[in-house]
């Protein structure tokens, strides 16, 4: 039988172009090399030089139910276990109790980045002593508190409003109009309450201040709060916040990158929709606001001026008011040590939102933990950890400090010009500048003797600096891994909350709107919020003391250290809040000193 002849199919091949031979001129390519991976940076003490403060450092991570305290050669020397992961500060007290905020797991209507809901006490040794539900279908507590020196806390809390209260208040409708997800919208302003102890479960609400009763506007001659902006600084403008114009293509992905970051740690309250965004995630500075509208991450109490001091991050200010009014006087323009209610006493980092600057006159960019602190001279300071969200096109974080235009008692504001400074008199950037960023959380705080503690709070770096900007100690937080464990650890997903994987709602599960029954209702206003109470003991001693001296005038110091790896804002499962230095010798320390 003749061998049949493969040429055919040989050609065909060859025209279907799978025949072509490689020549010499034509070599195999060689497969690229595998580029190593760069090593993972070793959690722990990094550098412990003379000159930081002695003392213990006080750590919450984000996705943990566990408080720590560590050393200064970065080792636990002691621990604290809830049920609850954090949400989100937490404090020692005098007595050696920790006073923490929790994350509530039950669903709620308010889910925005930061919620939290539960406040504990415990004892040194572990005791649950009190706790404060702050957490309903009108109110939730979210981000900070802080302990009064009559042991009493200062809550943060969001505060429900209609679509229909915004519009007549003098809102901008399409601001709050209704979505496919929030078919009922409602506008969450802030409110900070003032808690007296009912021990071991609940409080009284003794002091109430709303940023609800400040309001102006200039959109709706018909409604009330009507104005000029910029003549009434002291006042709240309702339309604050709304876009002038669209995001660009740059500003809108970086802003899809940041809430990325934050899902992936569970910062965010509530995943997505499966149709879409969830369109009341906290918002980056800058960003068109939604149903969080102030996102107020911070508060800090000064006895000496009886002063509240408050972030109000999307919209880059920090805000002064005045915490010796009464209830009624809180609620308006008069009455108290300072004369003007609840009226703003003073606001710095965005004069823009009250009618005296431009964008380019903005110096705070998504700022967090703002400090109110006595210079050596007597003088009112303000620290802030400034997050340098929206800095340009290489952001960078920097610690500021304002020397505040206080004087005689008074905050001094021309007629015309924005609040004074015009900038800090000192400032803290790393010497490469966006090798420290952190896109949101993180705090700092003045030591005794003039250094500054540093939390970058995404990279889980805490890192102390001395006036001339040297880095004496450095810590890359180890606790805190992506799944807790620890009691309240079942039922988690990798995100710290409710549900499997994290993703999905809880079984049972009530819509976006919904509260599951049998949950305490909202408080009046200046009424007990649900159950809930403060403190037995005063708050830390580094809050809102003295330093020993001054920071130094003039810009950036260098950088005296070698921190972990490039910032940009990444997230890190060991994620913080912020971090505490509590000093040696600090009367909370003694059943660990003593």
């Amino acid at each position: 039988m003749p061998t049949p002849s493969v040429a055919p199919i040989f050609f065909l091949l060859l025209g279907a172009g799978f025949a072509q031979a490689p020549t010499p001129q034509d070599p195999k390519p060689e497969p690229p090399e595998a580029q190593p991976e760069e090593p993972a940076p070793p959690r722990g003490l990094i550098q412990a030089s003379e000159g930081a403060v002695d003392g213990y450092t006080l750590i919450a991570p984000l996705r943990s139910t566990t408080t720590w305290l560590v050393d200064m050669q970065g080792e636990e020397v002691h621990r604290w276990e809830s049920k609850y992961s954090a949400g989100n500060s937490a404090y020692l007290l005098e007595d050696g109790s920790l006073l923490r905020c929790g994350k509530d797991t039950e669903p709620s209507t308010f889910h925005g980045g930061g919620q939290g809901g539960i406040v504990e006490r415990f004892s040194w040794e572990g005791e649950l002593l009190w706790t404060l539900d702050m957490s309903s279908e009108d109110h939730l507590h979210h981000h900070d508190i802080e302990p009064l020196p009559n042991g009493n806390i200062l809550v943060i809390a969001w505060e429900s409003r209609t679509a229909a209260e915004a519009i007549a208040a003098g809102r901008e409708p399409h601001s709050v109009e209704a979505t496919e997800e929030d078919e009922e919208f409602t506008l969450w302003p802030d409110m900070v309450l003032e808690i007296e102890p009912i021990l071991p479960v609940g409080g009284k609400t003794l002091w109430a201040w709303h940023a609800w009763d400040h309001l102006i506007q200039d959109y709706d001659d018909q409604a009330p709060h009507f104005g000029v902006i910029s003549e009434r600084p002291e006042r709240i403008d309702v339309n604050a916040g709304l876009p002038e114009r669209e995001e660009t293509a740059t500003e809108r992905r970086r802003r899809e990158e940041l809430e990325a970051e934050m899902r992936a740690l569970g910062y965010l309250g509530e995943e997505e929709d499966e149709e879409g965004d969830d369109p009341d995630a906290a918002q980056p500075a800058g960003r068109r606001v939604s149903s969080d509208w102030l996102h107020t991450n911070g508060i800090d109490y000064h006895a000496e001026t009886d002063l509240i001091a408050i972030s109000i991050r999307t919209l880059s200010e920090v805000w002064i008011i005045d915490h010796s009014t009464t209830m009624a006087e809180a609620a308006g323009s008069e009455g108290g040590r300072y004369g003007h209610g609840g009226d703003l006493l003073y606001r710095w980092g965005n004069p823009k939102h009250y009618g005296r600057g431009r964008h380019a006159d903005r110096t705070l960019f998504g700022q967090h933990d703002p400090r109110l602190v006595t210079g050596s001279d007597g003088s009112l300071r303000l620290t802030v950890f400034n997050n340098g969200e929206g800095r340009g096109e290489e952001p960078y974080s920097s610690v500021d400090e304002m020397l505040l235009p206080f004087e005689e008692g008074r905050f001094q504001l021309s007629p015309t010009e924005a609040f004074g400074p015009d900038g800090p008199v000192w400032s803290y950037s790393a010497e490469d500048k966006t090798s420290f960023f952190s896109s949101f959380i993180s705090g700092a705080h003045r030591l005794p003797g003039g250094n500054t503690l540093i939390c970058s709070g995404a990279q889980s770096r805490i890192f102390e600096v001395t006036p001339g900007g040297e880095v004496v100690w450095d810590y890359l937080n180890p606790y805190g891994d992506a799944e807790p464990e620890g009691p309240g650890a079942e039922g988690r997903g990798r995100d710290g909350r409710p549900g499997p994987g994290g993703r999905g709602r809880p079984e049972g599960r009530p819509d976006r709107r919904g509260r599951p029954p049998g949950r305490d209702g909202p408080p009046d206003r200046g009424g007990p919020p649900g159950r809930g109470g403060p403190p037995d003991r005063d708050g830390p001693g580094d809050r809102g003391g003295p330093p020993d001296r001054d920071g130094p005038d003039g810009g950036p110091p260098p950088d005296g250290g070698n921190p972990p790896p490039r910032g940009g804002g990444g997230m890190d499962p060991h994620a913080l809040f912020r971090a505490t230095r509590i000093e040696a010798g600090y009367a909370g320390l003694s059943k660990l000193e003593g």
